[in-house]
């Protein structure tokens, strides 16, 4: 019974962890005032990524395709909806392969 109950919790937890990974193409990057933003594209609708240029993972990613992981809520660095930012041939399920943490604003 106890085992049970264990399993239960356990699925219930998992969609508060989930994440939402999805292939998405920088357009241009630009630099404003120490502030990097990124236009994208997900799902041909258009977003804008920001960083702060001083903050450790902070990249300028060059125009091409990526993954973009959306982070759980109230995780990341930044006061709204965090993202990943992978280079497409790597494996998302490794933090050390990360480009780059942005805060995801829709256009």
């Amino acid at each position: 019974m106890k085992q049970c109950i264990v399993l239960f919790l356990l699925l219930c937890a998992a969609p508060l962890f989930a994440q939402d990974k999805s292939l998405i193409t920088v357009k241009d990057t630009t630099v404003n005032n120490g502030v990097v933003i990124v236009n994208i594209h997900d799902s041909g609708k258009p977003f804008e990524l920001q960083c702060n240029q001083s903050a450790p993972r902070c990249a300028a990613p060059q125009p091409g395709s990526y993954w973009m992981v959306r982070l759980a809520k109230n995780h990341g660095m930044y006061d709204c909806a965090n993202v990943d930012l992978y280079a497409q041939s790597a494996n998302t399920e490794n933090p050390d392969n990360v480009l780059g943490e942005y805060c995801i604003n829709e256009k």
